[in-house]
């Protein structure tokens, strides 16, 4: 892949909170203030400027019109029967509770700091261009919580759903890449934050940042790259962290995030959509980068995602699975940190005493 310099994008400033600007303590004071909700603001065209390897030309498009490897053989979709589903009831919390829970490909139900959080919620059967989904949402909509915020990773619609949002209120506080607010003002969301890469948000305690990923946006013909597109790093006041990766290919952001945001509790990254690699690399994941991902990010544990729900790609349906787990045990680490949940499944995070403070 090629990489920008960490220069490629405007940093907001570092400057500490003072009294003139935060009259009360911060729980984060070496990272930039959370700015306001549902702040209006302008924003470039473009974001092409921020791409970390140049889109598809011609010469590819044709390539792949030849080939036409866009999923599996018979042989590669015949465990489909066999791919993981486990639905069971979401986990009891309180409000010094970080549970998540995952509903297929990206959506997660995370418990944080009081909050139920959504990523990137899809509970429709089917998205525009792509087979139905091949297993079932692993939670009901009517057995979720009260839901207190969404985050967006990006644009694409395997990522961002019209009718699964519009069971929201809309009044629902949703967080979304720079140039997405458009969109939901349109859908009449009316509690709507945009965020630029590195900066921040803050709702009810809980610190929501909005990181890079080495991705791209599109939902038309005429909108490729303007809006933005990233991940998610959420933070407990007591400094416990859960890194949502959105859609990625590996590079040289996982590090930098790792830096700034350390001791991550948990990462969800994405292992699936990833053959054929010539096409897919620069925006996709495997699992072996997946892995050595969440070493760059220092994160404690990983949970596997954006695999197992969607036929988008050419690999056997089960072979992510298989090749994360096997390149966890390579890497030397604990079989315990791997979250290799079926759909539907849970895990809650055990309380650690230490709190961590950012670094800016």
């Amino acid at each position: 892949m090629t990489q920008q310099s960490d220069s490629a994008a405007p940093i907001p400033s570092r400057t500490p909170l003072t009294e003139a600007t935060a009259p009360t303590p911060s729980p984060f004071p070496r990272l930039a203030a959370p700015r306001p909700l549902a702040e209006r603001r302008v924003w470039p065209r473009t974001f092409h400027d921020r791409l970390t390897a140049p889109l598809p030309g011609l010469r590819a498009v044709a390539r792949f019109a030849r080939e036409g490897a866009i999923r599996p053989g018979r042989e590669g979709l015949a465990d489909i029967p066999r791919l993981p589903f486990a639905p069971a009831p979401l986990p009891r919390v309180d409000a010094r509770t970080v549970a998540v829970s995952w509903a297929g490909h990206a959506s997660w139900v995370v418990r944080i700091g009081g909050l139920t959080v959504l990523t990137d919620p899809v509970w429709s059967r089917r998205i525009l261009g792509t087979p139905a989904r091949v297993t079932p949402v692993g939670i009901p909509w009517d057995a979720l919580p009260r839901v207190d915020a969404v985050v967006i990773s990006h644009n694409h619609y395997d990522h961002l759903d019209a009718p699964t949002l519009r069971r929201l209120p809309r009044d629902t506080p949703v967080f979304v890449p720079a140039g997405l607010r458009p969109w939901f003002r349109r859908r009449r969301f009316t509690r709507v934050t945009e965020l630029d890469w590195w900066e921040a948000a803050e709702l009810s305690g809980v610190r929501i940042d909005f990181v890079p990923a080495h991705h791209w946006s599109k939902r038309t013909l005429l909108d490729t790259c303007r809006s933005l597109w990233g991940g998610w790093v959420l933070t407990t006041p007591d400094g416990r962290r859960v890194y949502f990766a959105g859609d990625t290919g590996y590079g040289h952001w996982f590090r930098r995030i790792g830096e700034r945001y350390p001791g991550i509790d948990l990462a969800l990254l994405p292992i699936g959509a990833y053959e054929p690699r010539w096409w897919l690399s620069d925006v996709h994941c495997d699992p072996e980068e997946a892995v050595r991902a969440a070493g760059d990010l220092g994160a404690r544990r990983m949970a596997p995602m954006h695999w197992g729900t969607f036929v988008l790609s050419a690999e056997p349906v089960l072979e992510p699975l298989t090749r994360v787990r096997a390149a966890w045990e390579r890497a030397g680490r604990d079989r315990a940190d791997l979250w290799d949940l079926p759909v539907g499944g849970s895990r809650v995070l055990e309380r650690e005493p230490a709190v961590r403070e950012p670094q800016g």
